[in-house]
């Protein structure tokens, strides 16, 4: 397998997290339409600390496997929607900030209408970044609906993923800019490459074994087949410091937390967090 070296380095924005409410009962998903979402509605911007003040303040001054399990305790609170219900919910976490009529495609940064969804060729689909098989979890509501880790991707993309780990190196991806793939890895796109990992370690963290679902988790390897795995960790790791979480992320991450699941991605919030548990 053919490694590249990265050298890049996207600067950190002014750390802002999104929340509408931290205490009580969770509002109920929307129902899926055949129509695309409305614009998202603005989320009122809170600083940080509060966040640490009051959703992480159980998590705070932990590390290494306490840190983990504390955070799996508050990431598993949680809004589960069905996978019919992921569609509309992507229109609104994936829009293009440039045009409301538009989301963006995880791998291909290209925009495209949220009505071009669906399974044909020029479409976009509902990709799992986790992929579905490792752990064999499918399209179930939990690990197989969780949009902190499904993204919207074009249908040929998608499928030339597939269900491959995530390292360095291969040949260029047709329809990805700046993605490469080979037998047994894909890497994307050097923007959302922080994103992926993030996502990633999301899963480990939220899946843990403790609710019928498999015990996901990172390891140093590729070809995890239908394990509970995905690889390769130390790359992942590289990736989330090298592009750290930027406005788009940010705000998805708050649209998620605010309109649909009412949890969050941690090491969206604190990235620094990756390196203390891993």
């Amino acid at each position: 397998m053919s490694r590249r070296h990265l050298h890049y380095r996207r600067p950190l924005l002014a750390t802002l997290a999104a929340f509408a409410v931290l205490a009580g009962t969770a509002a109920a998903a929307p129902a899926a339409t055949s129509q695309a979402a409305p614009p998202a509605a603005p989320v009122a911007a809170t600083p940080l600390g509060a966040l640490d003040d009051t959703y992480y303040q159980n998590a705070l001054g932990k590390s290494g496997t306490a840190l983990k399990s504390a955070l799996h305790t508050i990431i598993s609170s949680q809004t589960k929607i069905s996978y019919s219900q992921v569609w509309d919910a992507l229109k609104s976490t994936d829009q293009d900030p440039a045009n409301s009529s538009n989301v963006i495609l995880v791998y291909s940064g290209r925009s495209i209408s949220k009505n071009s969804n669906g399974g044909s060729v020029g479409q976009w689909n509902r990709e799992h970044v986790w992929a579905k098989s490792h752990g064999d979890f499918g399209t179930s509501t939990g690990p197989g609906t969780d949009i902190h880790h499904l993204r919207p991707e074009d249908v040929q993309v998608n499928s030339i993923r597939g269900n491959k780990d995530f390292d360095n190196g291969g040949s260029a991806v047709s329809g990805a800019p700046g993605s490469y793939t080979d037998s047994d890895s894909f890497e994307p796109r050097d923007a959302v490459k922080g994103d992926v990992a993030r996502m990633i370690l999301y899963m480990a963290v939220r899946y843990e074994g403790d609710d019928a679902f498999p015990d996901l988790e990172p390891n140093d390897r590729v070809s995890n087949g239908s394990a509970p795995y995905i690889g390769r960790l130390p790359v992942l790791k590289a990736w989330s410091q090298e592009d750290p979480p930027d406005s788009f992320e940010k705000r998805r991450n708050d649209v998620i937390f605010d309109q649909y699941q009412h949890n969050r991605n941690p090491f969206i919030d604190h990235p620094e967090w990756v390196e203390s548990i891993w």
